[in-house]
């Protein structure tokens, strides 16, 4: 009686099986790759704004404190966004007719706040303290990366669960004095993982990885 099936026919069906097998493991090893990138965390997405602020000029060449713009950092889990009020204390005295700050102007005068596109956003069911991180001598750097090189803020950090996950349970390397939390050119003078486990003990830095930690 004749072969059903040519002798090819076995090579064949081990190569399908095979090619099957990858498949199931190729997917989710896609997704899970894709979730990570750029594309699906925005990381260095530039963003649009309002109005043209150059971080370049005013936190490094004029060196303006992270904090004196974002004034509830140390105190709220927001850091907050500068009122126009603040913008006109020293734009109402310089520059007072370049055309870049219109928009700024136009708010002041029309008592409409500026409504800024946010670059860091966190899905709702996550709570993220600025307050408890800065406390406990987490450098804004070390989440924004250097603000002060930037024409325009983008985010640089991935904000995954593991990429914050892998810092609470080692934050010895993104540990600094309190007093440094806002110096964007600080650099540690000595192993940076000596300092940092300094630090922790100093300020009882003991972040937990419970659930509850970030999702209430």
């Amino acid at each position: 009686m004749a072969a059903v099936f040519p002798p090819w026919s076995n090579a064949a069906f081990r190569l399908a099986v095979l090619g099957a097998g990858a498949t199931i493991v190729a997917i989710p090893c896609a997704l899970m790759m894709w979730m990570r990138s750029p594309w699906s965390t925005d990381a260095a997405k530039p963003v649009v704004q309002p109005v043209m602020f150059d971080h370049r000029h005013h936190v490094r060449d004029d060196g303006i404190d992270c904090r004196y713009c974002h004034s509830t950092t140390e105190t709220s889990p927001s850091a907050g966004m500068p009122s126009t009020e603040l913008c006109m204390g020293c734009h109402g005295q310089i520059w007072t007719e370049s055309p870049l700050l219109a928009p700024v102007r136009a708010s002041f005068f029309e008592k409409k706040p500026i409504v800024w596109s946010r670059v860091h956003r966190l899905p709702d069911f996550v709570r993220f303290d600025h307050s408890s991180h800065l406390q406990k001598g987490v450098g804004c750097s070390e989440c924004h990366g250097q603000v002060d090189d930037m024409p325009a803020v983008r985010q640089v950090a991935p904000l995954t669960m593991g990429w914050c996950i892998d810092c609470h349970r080692d934050p010895t390397e993104h540990l600094r004095p309190r007093d440094r939390v806002a110096d964007m050119r600080w650099r540690p003078e000595g192993p940076r993982a000596e300092l940092g486990a300094a630090v922790a003990r100093d300020l009882h830095v003991a972040p937990s990885t419970d659930c509850t930690t970030c999702h209430m």
